[in-house]
């Protein structure tokens, strides 16, 4: 079956997975949480660089038709084939060159937030805990809101990984093929948001009923020692309520919102007028 790919990446806690869930609705979307194929695809490639002396044999042509055969051979073993395929994870947004190599046109639908709120959902998730100690931090960095904090943002950790890529896209050469979407937006207008996205991607429009959206992945969130990390509730709505950070902490990371600041990129946006009209 000849899938037409296109991607969610973005920043984590900001809505990929509730996204997901509302495009699987459609019977010709495949969509869901990180796939595996994002780090079977990295291991690939970098086996394909010089690092292996037998590389020299592979041409550009056979790379490229190994790098795609990952995605044709993990989805076309799926048990419900779909036509539309959504795959989500956070390191497309470091591959943006490759990705139009093996599809062009395809989109990157780029879900983010104010890192303050990603940083309190992971507090909000990790206090809800309570007796689970989560495999997301070491002892050492588990320590006190400030720990985890730091240790989030690293460069190659679950907070700073994401925005580094999402930023190096953000002003890259392909960012014409990026569509940020606000978290707060996709909740408080759905309907006009996923509107956006279909004409972005150049879906035919298709009718979701957001007080049915339901995901879950048990497995995955129980091996995390992080429980519901990726449930999704079954309304979409938005339900506003205070902060449990400190405010100190809270402007820090509210500070990292790089693309709220007038910079010049081709990156497409949706906003408040456009999602609310």
């Amino acid at each position: 079956m000849d899938h037409n790919f296109h991607f969610i990446s973005g920043l984590p806690r900001s809505g990929s997975t509730l996204l997901s869930a509302i495009l699987r609705q459609n019977p010709k979307i495949h969509a869901g949480m990180s796939s595996p194929i994002g780090h079977i695809f990295r291991s690939i490639f970098a086996s394909m660089g010089a690092g292996n002396e037998f590389a020299i044999f592979l041409t550009e042509r056979q790379k490229r038709a190994i790098l795609r055969s990952v995605f044709d051979a993990y989805y076309g073993e799926m048990d419900e084939p779909r036509e539309i395929i959504f795959d989500t994870n956070r390191l497309w947004t470091t591959r943006m060159a490759i990705l139009q190599e093996l599809f062009p046109g395809s989109k990157v639908i780029c879900c983010v937030r104010n890192p303050a709120w990603i940083l309190d959902s992971v507090e909000v998730l990790i206090r809800k805990n309570a007796l689970d100690h989560s495999r997301m931090f070491s002892d050492a960095e588990s320590a006190t809101v400030f720990s985890r904090a730091d240790a989030l943002q690293r460069r190659d950790r679950m907070i700073g990984f994401a925005w580094s890529a999402l930023k190096e896209a953000y002003f890259g050469e392909h960012a014409d093929k990026l569509l940020l979407v606000e978290y707060d937006l996709l909740v408080k207008y759905p309907a006009d948001t996923m509107e956006l996205i279909y004409q972005f991607c150049g879906l035919d429009e298709f009718k979701h009923n957001f007080n049915d959206v339901e995901y879950q992945a048990e497995d995955f969130d129980n091996f995390m020692m992080a429980k519901d990390l990726h449930t999704v509730r079954k309304k979409v709505e938005w339900k506003p309520r205070t902060t449990v950070l400190p405010p100190d902490l809270f402007k820090q990371f509210e500070s990292l919102q790089f693309w709220n600041e007038n910079h010049p990129t081709k990156a497409n946006r949706i906003t408040m007028k456009s999602a609310g009209k």
